[in-house]
């Protein structure tokens, strides 16, 4: 008698009611979330009951999950997130967008370093901080996951980096470990960006850009240049897979490639759990910029730093644990993905190739998170630019009450994008159809978990990060 496999989705589904529940009776009212950089520019503007936010957020995963899998064909989903157009470039062509790239990152860090020393110092007008937060942070990462990923011809640090003398490298870094370099940098990046005052202080800001250059060039005489911006560089990293969600992308000869939006994540992108790691790092630093700027993180954070933690060290460790948290719910998903359908794959193998569709939710999460801030700031960029040194007239934009819905919306598209590419994947892995829905139920439940959650932080309004 074959015996039953065990019911291993039961204690995920408590924890999900649980989390629905606890979300809901917590927080009454959902007031909209500007955040990112320069918080205060974008202000909240309308109020909604939050289990409007939490039960149909969560509701909407789980029912595309459902649509999802009335979809088996699978030469069909195979095509579907298979390029469908292309545009050939010469080598002519791609060598002067090259230059001409290259000269536009090194003006556009020449600019952040001599007004960020020279500049007034005022967040809403310093040339350098409106660059960086708005410009840069906000708008040009948004452009990547929607439009395509030019960091690589833009990069002044790897411009720079391009010029050293040709030595050999002095430490030897598999793909794995490089991966894993760039992902203790990426969080160090989040830790940095929440805790110091970047967005405010311009002088620490151009002195914070010129010591990442002075890393990135002892790095790639450490490892070399191509190790160090192919897998370790943790800015690289974060923009190719950003990259890999908009519907426009690059072949291996660098022509352009036209495709479905987030087709580019079913890809097998990653190296080992280093790179699964990372992917993980920039679904939690996204998240964790925005918790520390709810209500929730200012009574907690004034409670435990009034119990005698240091600020420092309580911001830094939430930062860590909360990465450990995020990386080891979902190695557990991976791991039950291979009990809820028995497949011969590894639980590596499913966690590296399921992970790129989690950048889908990080995309989302970031459009969310800083959309409306830099609306609001465009006005004041461009001034700014217009009369670098000087400082712009730090002018906002009152904007509509209907883009204060957007947020809400972006984060759905995010975890619809995230399952639509996980389903992919499993059709492409798992044999079976049946096999292969099953074996999808652990990870749409970690994805509704954290729709809830993305959801919870997008809903609240926005404060100061205290003892920062």
């Amino acid at each position: 008698m074959q015996r039953r496999p065990p019911n291993v989705l039961r204690p995920a589904t408590i924890a999900l009611v649980a989390a629905t529940i606890g979300i809901v009776a917590t927080t009454g009212v959902a007031l909209a979330h500007g955040g990112g950089a320069l918080r205060g520019a974008a202000p909240d503007r309308f109020a909604v009951p939050t289990w409007l936010f939490i039960v149909t957020g969560g509701g909407v995963v789980g029912v595309s999950f459902l649509l999802a899998s009335l979809f088996t064909d699978r030469d069909l989903l195979a095509e579907l997130h298979s390029p469908y157009g292309h545009l050939g470039l010469g080598s002519a062509t791609r060598r002067r967008l090259g230059v001409l790239g290259g000269v536009v990152g090194l003006v556009a860090l020449s600019l952040v370093v001599v007004t960020g020393l020279l500049a007034p110092n005022n967040p809403l007008s310093n040339p350098a901080i409106l660059v960086v937060w708005v410009g840069w942070w906000a708008g040009f990462t948004m452009l990547v996951y929607t439009l395509g990923n030019p960091w690589p011809v833009l990069d002044p640090f790897r411009t720079i980096a391009a010029r050293l003398p040709n030595l050999d490298a002095r430490v030897d870094l598999s793909r794995d470990r490089a991966a894993w370099v760039g992902t203790v940098g990426l969080v160090a990046l989040f830790g940095v960006e929440v805790v110091s005052p970047l967005s405010e202080n311009a002088v620490l800001l151009a002195v914070a850009v010129t010591a990442y250059l002075a890393v990135t060039l002892v790095a790639t005489l450490l490892v070399g240049y191509e190790a160090w911006f192919e897998h370790a560089d943790p800015l690289t990293r974060a923009f190719e897979l950003y990259g890999a969600v908009a519907p426009i992308g690059r072949d291996g000869t660098g022509d352009i490639v036209f495709r479905l939006p987030a087709a580019g994540l079913a890809k097998d992108l990653l190296a080992g759990p280093g790179g699964v790691a990372f992917v993980v790092a920039l679904v939690w630093g996204t998240t964790y910029d925005g918790l520390v700027s709810t209500p929730a993180w200012r009574d907690l954070a004034i409670g435990v730093v009034g119990a005698g933690v240091p600020p420092l060290a309580l911001y830094f460790g939430v930062l860590v644990l909360g990465f450990a948290f995020f990386l080891g719910v979902y190695r557990i998903s991976a791991r039950l993905m291979r009990r809820t359908a028995p497949t011969y794959l590894t639980t590596n193998t499913l966690a590296r190739r399921f992970a790129p569709s989690l950048v889908a939710i990080a995309a989302g999460y970031h459009i969310a998170h800083n959309l409306t801030y830099l609306l609001a700031l465009l006005p004041a960029l461009g001034s700014a630019l217009l009369n670098p040194l000087a400082g712009g007239t730090g002018v906002t934009l009152a904007l509509p009450t209907w883009v204060s819905y957007l947020p809400v919306a972006f984060v759905l598209l995010g975890h619809l994008g995230a399952v639509l590419v996980a389903h992919a994947v499993t059709f492409e892995l798992v044999p079976g159809r049946l096999q292969a829905i099953r074996s999808q139920y652990p990870l749409t439940i970690v994805m509704i978990l954290y729709t809830m959650t993305s959801l919870w932080i997008v809903s609240q309004p926005t404060t100061t990060p205290p003892f920062l």
